[in-house]
């Protein structure tokens, strides 16, 4: 398969920066032989691309990284995760595989058939999938032998009202959720986040969503490697579905430019 546009992108920071802003979820682009085998018509993946899109998100990011002191290393992806999902495991380790979303999805966001139950995921797996995580392990690889340590912060939102798909959507849904890991989030990664994202409204802890990105490689490993997800709620910055960004969206991205000064 030759895609229709770059997988993705690592965009340079300062050489000193530890911090990694990771944005996985916010484009919409799908290849032509990738939209193939996709069975909905063209109104109804948009509507899917509207609910399952972190829209703005990469907006966000290069913005905080425009006003960060200390400029952070973007690594983002250019196409839909509906090609693939680069954050799910590729194998039966993956929780929302029970729903049909591990890193090729079956279904959509109101559990309809998005491709046939027979396809085969191996070739969206070796094209998109694996690059995309060499390259990222890679990026954090070259970052700790450059500064000695990595913050990967997930830039990623979420919608206000939970959708169908969501395992544990009947939790608390705060203007920003911090995701967390036990070993690769450190109190003082938290407390930073916290005081960063306070003049945003509320922040909570894991709920809507938990957890962290860190590449399997340094997962569980390395300590030097710190990771938290930053998920924030659509409402402040943007309408919905799939709608354009409002006045939050400079807040937001001040507060991650915090966030990162903080850490760096």
């Amino acid at each position: 398969m030759t895609p229709a546009a770059p997988s993705f992108e690592f965009l340079p920071g300062a050489a000193g920066s530890p911090v990694i802003l990771h944005v996985p979820h916010s484009a919409r682009e799908i290849p032509a032989e990738v939209r193939a085998g996709i069975v909905l018509d063209d109104e109804a993946l948009g509507r899917e691309l509207d609910h399952i899109t972190d829209a703005h998100t990469a907006r966000i990011a290069e913005e905080a990284a425009r006003l960060a002191g200390v400029t952070p290393w973007r690594f983002v992806n250019r196409l839909s995760r509906l090609v693939v999902d680069p954050e799910r495991f590729p194998d039966e380790r993956e929780e929302m595989g029970a729903v049909g979303m591990g890193a090729v999805y079956t279904r959509t966001t109101h559990r309809e058939v998005l491709r046939d139950d027979d396809l085969d995921p191996e070739p969206l797996i070796a094209r998109y999938f694996r690059p995309y995580a060499r390259a990222m392990t890679e990026a954090v690889r070259e970052r700790l032998a450059a500064v000695g340590r990595v913050v990967v912060v997930d830039v990623h939102s979420y919608p206000t009202e939970p959708l169908p798909y969501e395992l544990h959507g009947e939790g608390p849904r705060p203007p920003v959720c911090l995701g967390t890991d036990p070993f690769h989030t450190p109190p003082e990664l938290l407390a930073a986040a916290r005081e960063a994202f306070a003049g945003t409204g509320e922040t909570g802890l894991d709920s809507p969503f938990a957890g962290t990105y860190v590449p399997l490689e340094h997962y569980g490993r390395e300590p030097r490697v710190s990771a938290l997800m930053v998920e924030i709620r659509r409402d402040t910055y943007m309408s919905e579905p799939g709608g354009p960004a409002g006045a939050g969206l400079p807040r937001l991205a001040s507060a991650l430019a915090a966030l990162v000064d903080a850490v760096s």
